[in-house]
């Protein structure tokens, strides 16, 4: 397997969570507001602060992981870190994938699957 491949996913997956972090963080009530209308009409409606804290963590652990993956796969050749940064992108990936069902933004949905199949990628690459 090529390591360039995996560390530019990696690269690519860990300024995503990084910059999706920060704007959830930094605009947190602009985000609650959007998503509060957003997840209006579905079983989410009254958890969309709760939902919003679990999808940050995640991004923040994936933005973490996939970083430390870097340094450790540019280090030492090694690959648990970029994997479990991989495997966490492609989980959070999913629990967007979720909402956005849900939610029946199947145009948003679907720009998730675009993430998606590169995240497989890098999981398998670095498994």
């Amino acid at each position: 397997m090529n390591n360039s491949a995996s560390l530019l996913l990696l690269v690519f997956f860990g300024i995503t969570f990084l910059q999706s972090s920060y704007e959830k963080l930094f605009y947190w009530e602009d985000n609650i507001n959007w998503l509060k209308e957003h997840f209006a009409k579905t079983k989410l409606k009254n958890h969309v602060k709760l939902a919003l804290i679990n999808l940050v963590i995640m991004e923040l652990i994936s933005t973490v992981l996939c970083f430390v993956g870097c340094i450790q796969l540019l280090v030492n050749n090694g690959r648990l870190f970029g994997y479990y940064g991989a495997l966490f992108s492609a989980i959070t990936l999913l629990m967007m994938l979720f909402g956005q069902r849900l939610a029946k933004d199947y145009d948003g949905a679907r720009t998730i699957v675009i993430y998606f199949i590169p995240a497989v990628m890098a999981v398998y690459w670095l498994s």
